[in-house]
């Protein structure tokens, strides 16, 4: 039997598949995580999508090698960087965002609902009065449908929960961001555990996403490359087609079972405390202490 995509949310626009912005990835090993310098090839313009702080646990050391390099690309190639985008509140490595707009500017976007991410994670951490739980530490919220420009190239937003309450998916012609939902076909889709996940919404989540063209270039967030070179681009055509988790052959209750018992063996993300703490925050630090230090906190038994 084979999967009917969920018809209550639809797609609200047509992808272009002839606009075909120019999209440079580059890869951090110690997360695993793909970030895009994604270019409009009418003009300078361009955004950042999911840019990384590296952290040195251990240590408690943060640097900034890879949003560096990033910054130097857009330097070099004369860009003017007009959006830093989040995906979402990422649980598996530091957001590089405010780093990067203070040197280039731009203005940081996320979806909408990481107001409750904040709410959650505000609570979690007993971050107080002081932390606030309304998405201002962003430039701009983003609602599912919503569009806005890099230069002359249109993007538009789709909500895709379930791996976190405020992921969402960026759309640019034949290219689409989608973050955490969908991994390469051979390492299926993100977890859905987190607090404020869910496995039945990623499944429709992603059965959005599945309806746009074919020729669709997917990009990743992350690829661990168990078995082969890492790869960050694949289509909606192979994902629908060959994607070991969401096939056009598996029903929503298959894809459910199959997540929620995956699920349950994962490990916890390395970084997911200092990340959460971090990304909450649009990419900054929590504030000094009275010392002049910023600590991180460790909550014990939270996962």
């Amino acid at each position: 039997m084979s999967a009917t995509p969920n018809t209550s949310k639809t797609l609200a626009f047509t992808s272009d598949a002839s606009i075909k912005p120019l999209v440079v990835p580059f890869f951090d090993l110690g997360s695993h995580t793909f970030s895009y310098v994604l270019q409009d090839p009418a003009s300078n313009a361009c955004a950042v999508i999911d840019s990384v702080m590296e952290f040195d646990y251990s240590a408690g050391k943060i640097s900034y090698v890879g949003a560096d390099r990033i910054i130097h690309y857009i330097d070099e190639h004369n860009l003017e960087l007009e959006w830093i985008l989040e995906t979402h509140v990422h649980a598996d490595h530091l957001s590089a965002a405010p780093y990067i707009q203070d040197a280039l500017g731009g203005n940081l976007g996320i979806g909408k609902e990481v107001v409750g991410v904040q709410e959650t994670f505000g609570k979690i951490f007993n971050e107080g009065a002081e932390f606030q739980r309304d998405g201002s530490q962003f430039d701009r919220l983003f609602e599912d449908g919503d569009t806005f420009n890099i230069g002359q190239l249109e993007v538009n937003v789709i909500h895709t929960p379930g791996h976190t309450p405020a992921c969402v998916s960026f759309v640019v012609g034949d290219s689409a961001f989608v973050g955490d939902t969908m991994f390469m076909p051979d390492a299926g889709t993100a977890r859905a555990d987190f607090p404020g996940g869910d496995a039945r919404e990623l499944y429709h989540s992603i059965q959005r996403l599945l309806l746009l063209p074919d020729e669709t270039r997917v990009f990743m967030c992350h690829d661990y490359g168990e078995t082969r070179e890492v790869e960050y681009e694949t289509t909606i055509k192979k994902e629908r087609d060959e994607n070991i988790h969401v096939n056009s052959q598996v029903t929503e209750d298959e894809y459910v079972t199959l997540r929620e018992t995956r699920d349950a063996e994962l490990d916890v993300p390395h970084l997911i405390l200092p990340s959460l703490q971090v990304n909450m925050r649009a990419g900054h630090l929590p504030p000094e202490e009275d010392n002049g230090r910023v600590y991180f906190k460790l909550p014990i038994n939270l996962f």
